[in-house]
């Protein structure tokens, strides 16, 4: 029972991950402080895209549900419950860059905004 509760709970950690290092950028509009975690996970979902590794959330989810007498998936995360909802297909070293790609861009126009942001709200502030 501990078993599966904790390879749910990393399942459930690794989907809030994933979307942190896609959506985090937004989080600092409210708290800045969170760009010194955001960029660095941003960049690790990336590299692990681009490299087709594995995350180590994922090995942690395997070994639990192992543990817990169920078998664990041979591919990643994102192949096992995102790819299937995402797209018809298995995932393909194509897909995995489409997909780094993604994090990269949507990730480079949250933080584009955000200092426009910054930078308008500070001009504001001076000419009041």
């Amino acid at each position: 029972m501990f078993y599966r509760i904790a390879a749910d709970l990393v399942l459930a950690l690794h989907l809030g991950f994933i979307a942190f290092v896609v959506l985090g950028g937004l989080l600092i509009l409210r708290y800045r402080w969170v760009v010194t975690m955001h960029v660095p996970a941003a960049v690790w979902g990336a590299f692990v895209e681009i490299t087709g590794r594995i995350c180590p959330l994922t090995i942690w989810e395997n070994s639990f549900r192992q543990s817990a007498g169920e078998s664990g998936y041979a591919d990643s995360f994102v192949e096992h419950y995102l790819l299937p909802v995402i797209y018809p297909a298995g995932l393909t070293r194509t897909i995995q860059f489409w997909i780094a790609g993604c994090v990269v861009v949507v990730n480079v126009v949250i933080y584009a905004w955000v200092l426009y942001r910054w930078k308008w709200s500070r001009t504001k502030e001076f000419s009041d």
